[in-house]
């Protein structure tokens, strides 16, 4: 009996080192799954949106083991090719980074009803297969108007786009109430340059092209009327601010967009007073991973938003011991406010 149950428990280990050999070697179901990107014409190097999108597509390749690949645009000619290029791939999702690339991606969508699309900062023109994603980054950009308001020691903070469209205004629209709801709680009057809400007219570039010229000289002109906090939404114009900044002689500040850029890129962040973070590595490396884990594509539209960690504000680096508790405290009371929708972000 004893020897019977010996040769069983000798069996057993056998038989348990096999099925543990065999789990090892399993083949990953990810390993066959293909992740792509393409870009708008900012480049994957712009410090901003594209490179956070494929921040999400990196992270996923190496911690998924997914395959991947992606294709740069430098202008909007290359954007139908460039998509064409990932469906030639044999991609089993593409991101489409950025609202300019909307009518592209919609097309290659119904051109290719088998082949699945996101579409960053875009819409869906009611295509199964392209999965919109979208960021309400009048959130978190309100609450860096009420910081930029209580930072302010000239009373007078700036904005400026790239282009003026929704995906880029959305930052501007809620900075802009968001340094009036600090004017209406303080009795501060505060002065906001480069946008008007209501009359949706203001500063803007023309497109995306990294710290441009026309980008400077924005920021010169907004720091001659006094503005003494700058808030460009355009991609990397945070050399062009930075430079205008320091020509200028000026006392003053500027907030990122779109990553920490204070960490992302710490050569400027000595002029980093915060970031609006949109979290599109996240969202990317999310979707990646569901699809590649044997998920089902979905059409549903997703938002990132203050209560979904979509979007937040950086840490304010070593600008925090700068910001009163005071402010802190207002900040903490208008996430929750807009988190539980007693405050509107735009308005």
């Amino acid at each position: 009996m004893n020897k019977i149950s010996r040769n069983a428990v000798k069996g057993f280990a056998v038989a348990a080192a096999i099925a543990l050999s065999l789990t090892g070697c399993a083949p990953n179901p990810a390993a066959s799954f293909k992740a792509c990107a393409v870009s708008d014409e900012g480049s994957w190097n712009d410090k901003s949106f594209n490179e956070a999108a494929l921040d999400g597509i990196k992270k996923a390749e190496s911690e998924l083991g997914v395959q991947s690949a992606n294709a740069e645009s430098n202008s909007s000619e290359d954007f139908a090719p460039n998509l064409q290029a990932m469906i030639d791939a044999g991609c089993n999702v593409t991101f489409a980074v950025g609202f300019n690339l909307v009518d592209a991606v919609n097309a290659a969508a119904e051109a290719n009803p088998t082949v699945n699309f996101v579409t960053i900062d875009g819409w869906s023109n009611k295509a199964t297969n392209l999965k919109p994603v979208g960021y309400a980054m009048q959130e978190s950009s309100y609450l860096a108007g009420y910081l930029a308001a209580a930072y302010s020691k000239t009373h007078v903070i700036g904005t400026y786009g790239g282009m003026q469209i929704d995906a880029v205004t959305a930052f501007m629209d809620g900075f802009y109430y968001g340094a009036k709801a600090y004017e209406n709680e303080t009795g501060v009057a505060t002065t906001v340059l480069g946008w008007d809400p209501m009359a949706k007219t203001g500063d803007f570039m023309g497109d995306f092209a990294p710290n441009s010229g026309v980008s400077k000289s924005i920021a010169q002109t907004q720091l001659q009327k006094g503005a003494d906090v700058i808030f460009p939404v355009g991609g990397d114009q945070f050399g062009a601010v930075s430079s205008a900044i320091d020509e200028a002689g000026a006392d003053a500040v500027m907030i990122g967009v779109d990553k920490d850029i204070a960490k992302t890129s710490p050569q400027y962040a000595k002029w980093v007073l915060t970031s609006v973070e949109k979290r599109m590595t996240n969202a990317v490396f999310d979707i990646v991973k569901d699809l590649s884990s044997g998920g089902e594509f979905s059409g549903e539209y997703y938002l990132g938003t203050l209560a979904n960690g979509g979007t937040a504000l950086s840490d304010f680096g070593s600008f925090d011991s700068m910001i009163s508790q005071e402010t802190k405290d207002a900040l903490k009371r208008l996430s929750d406010g807009i988190i539980d929708g007693s405050i509107d972000p735009k308005a």
